[in-house]
């Protein structure tokens, strides 16, 4: 049964001081944390778990992605087996892996438990295995800072819940000519992104990507959309027809990339693209033909209610550029 979360009024751009991101991170969690209560019941060790230490294991990446990876497993006992094994090694303290450190806490992590990977729903991606590219670790470290850095100079509240939220970046390759990022609904706290020349190809991936962990988290418990999956319509940034689903993600994570070059324009941050105002255009464009089709088809929940409501006031603070 989900558990009962207030329609949140800021979860696309937070307010200052707010506890919205936290909040529904932390109703996630109580899910996860059921959950793997459940798959562990009878273990001698992990069925005897006190609730904080559950709570921690189950925070990690690592092993949170294989408990809601669980709900649609094939092969239901490796999963189980799989997050017994990593979760008693998280425990004991011999469960690190491979990482490099980017901003404390968020690392670049050089091996991905994710058992869904691989598996892809954009037409011009194949999965998104683990690939540093051929670039070495310092190379995509000093790319990820600077693209972080520019999040906390202009929006500082995004970034700290990207603190709270993101804990490992997948490296999927490198491409000078096109960027790929990910997310996975059971992965939350990990970003899947492809190393680009382009500083701002970097901060928008980076702020597109943290945004579907949040919108992730907050599916956890609550259906948002009561026709989020069918029928299908134009996407307004991908080629295939796409569910309301992926239309509200969409929207979802390009208000606070719009917000970003807007307040870097009124900076006047040289970093903000070779035509920052055309690209702000661009997204104001991209998010009204978004919004348009939620406003005419989107049957929201409460919760979904409040969303939408956060995204048309985005829509309409754009709408000066359209």
């Amino acid at each position: 049964m989900p558990v009962a979360l207030a329609p949140p009024s800021d979860l696309t751009v937070p307010e200052p001081g707010s506890t919205t991101a936290r909040d529904v991170l932390s109703t996630a969690l109580g899910r996860a944390m059921r959950e793997a209560r459940a798959a562990v019941r009878g273990h001698p060790v992990l069925g005897r778990i006190e609730p904080g230490a559950l709570a921690s294991l189950v925070r990690r990446a690592r092993v949170g992605v294989l408990v809601r990876a669980l709900r649609s497993a094939a092969d239901v006992e490796a999963i189980r087996s799989e997050l017994v094994a990593t979760m008693l090694a998280e425990l004991s303290g011999s469960g690190s892996h491979q990482t490099v450190a980017i901003e404390e806490p968020i690392v670049l992590a050089l091996a991905d438990n994710n058992p869904l990977a691989m598996h892809e729903a954009h037409p011009d991606k194949q999965g998104n295995a683990l690939d540093l590219g051929g670039r070495p670790t310092g190379e995509w470290v000093v790319a990820l800072r600077e693209a972080l850095h520019i999040v906390r100079s202009h929006l500082p509240d995004v970034r700290a819940e990207m603190d709270l939220h993101v804990q490992q970046i997948v490296p999927v390759g490198f491409y000078a000519d096109k960027h790929l990022s990910a997310s996975y609904r059971e992965a939350i706290g990990t970003l899947y992104l492809s190393l680009h020349p382009s500083a701002m190809t970097m901060v928008e991936a980076l702020v597109h990507e943290f945004q579907h962990n949040k919108l992730n988290a907050l599916l956890e418990t609550d259906d948002v959309l009561e026709n989020a999956h069918e029928p299908l319509y134009r996407s307004p940034v991908r080629p295939d027809a796409r569910p309301l689903h992926g239309v509200l993600l969409a929207v979802h994570a390009f208000v606070p990339v719009a917000l970003l070059y807007e307040r870097m324009i009124a900076a006047g941050d040289a970093r903000a693209s070779v035509a920052p105002h055309r690209r702000l255009r661009e997204i104001a464009r991209i998010n009204r033909e978004g919004t348009e089709v939620l406003r005419a088809h989107a049957r929201p929940t409460p919760v979904g209610k409040a969303l939408l409501d956060e995204l048309f006031r985005w829509d309409q603070h754009f709408a000066p550029l359209l």
